[in-house]
This record gives C-alpha cells, structure tokens and sequence, in this order.
C-alpha cells in the first residue's frame, strides 16, 4: 500500500502542467527585493532574513544610493551601515555582517561576487538559501532557494514533499524540469506569498489547483 507522502505526490506530468501553468501567467518572474547590482542584491538578501521584501526596499533605497560597492560600502561603516537599515528587524547583527563581507569581498575577491556557493557561504550572514537566490538571480543559475513559501508549497500540494529545506531542495531539483528551473524559484515564492498562504490558502483563485495533491483545499473566500 502506498504511503500517505506517496498518495499526495506529484506526477511528473503535473509536475510539468503546474510549471506550464505557473510560466504562462508570469513569464519572466521577478525579485521583490531592490537592487542594482550583484553586490546590492547579495545585501537585499542577506537584510531580508527575518524581514520583508517591501521593508528591506524602504531602508536599502538611500543605502543603495551612496554604497552600492563592497568598497563604498566599507567606507561609510558600521555606524553609518547601522543608521540606514535600523527599521529591519536585527539590525544590529546585520550591520555587522554587511561591513564584513564588505570587507571580505574587497580583500579577497577584489569587489566581485563569487559565483560559486562555497565561497559565497563563507560570508558573513549567508547561508546556503541567501547563496542560491544569489547564484540564480545574479547570474541565472538554476538554483534553488527554499524559504518559508517553497517549503510549504512543496509539501502542501506534493510537488516536492521533504521534512528538511534542504530535502525539499534536493527533491525540487530532482522533479522540475530542466526548462523551468530557471525561473521556478520565483514562481513558488510567489505563488507562495500571494495565493498559497499559510494560514489559508486561497484555492479558489488558484491557477494550479487542478495538479494540487492538498485535501483540504479552501474552495472560497471568508465569508
């Protein structure tokens, strides 16, 4: 007898479907978070830990504006790091991650990113899913970064089911096809953020409900 994880798999038609589905509404999907360069987009992450995108904007706007290098940004210090992004939540932390990564990127990388995980985990305040929202939307790499929204859209309609963010990434990389990888890291968060919620998911405006293996699917709104 099949185990209840199996049941409530995707197959890999759906699987297929529910990316084709995803891709025609939103093409080319995009970060919510600000940036304008590599280097602005691994801080945006690495300040959006415990935050929201729309927050990480609103401090990041002035920040990006008079150091969007590793270098201006060392030059303005902790002091002046800590006094633009004192709204987000443990900024007192990641004031400190952000001068020293700065300062890593300066003397050993001479001002680029990385692009390889290893050497981008080695930075302060990043971790292997900051890593990945780096390599793929940086440099279009086909990674994936489990967050609060995959996780729970992976297991919650069985495209991916996994106990561990790393399990689910793993089993993602292994079911999603190659010609949606790119963009797939996108299309969960925001189908995430936006329909599948976690208190209550909106399924009666879900594009993908058809290919959703959740049985208890809330089909309407509150009354």
């Amino acid at each position: 007898m099949a185990s209840l994880t199996t049941r409530r798999r995707m197959s890999a038609k759906a699987v297929d479907n529910f990316f084709a589905r995803l891709a025609a509404d939103n093409p080319e999907p995009k970060s919510e978070l600000e940036y304008v360069n590599p280097y602005t987009l691994l801080v945006a992450v690495v300040l959006s830990a415990q935050a929201t995108d729309a927050g990480v904007n609103k401090a990041t706007k002035a920040l990006f504006q008079i150091a969007d290098t590793p270098e201006k940004m060392v030059a303005l210090g902790l002091e002046g790091i800590r006094e633009h992004i004192k709204t987000i939540g443990l900024f007192n932390t990641k004031a400190k991650n952000v001068l020293e990564l700065s300062r890593i990127l300066v003397e050993r990388h001479g001002g680029e990113i990385p692009r390889e995980r290893e050497e981008l985990e080695a930075l302060p305040g990043v971790g292997r899913k900051t890593a990945n929202v780096v390599l793929n939307v940086a440099f279009a790499m086909p990674t994936m970064a489990v967050d609060t929204h995959i996780f729970r859209v992976s297991n919650r309609t069985g495209l991916a089911p996994g106990k561990t963010p790393l399990a689910v990434e793993q089993e993602l990389l292994r079911v999603i096809p190659k010609k949606w990888m790119l963009h797939a890291h996108h299309w969960l968060i925001l189908h995430g953020r936006y329909i599948c919620k976690a208190r209550r998911p909106e399924c009666w405006r879900c594009p993908v409900s058809e290919w959703c293996k959740y049985p208890d699917k809330v089909l309407a709104p509150a009354a």
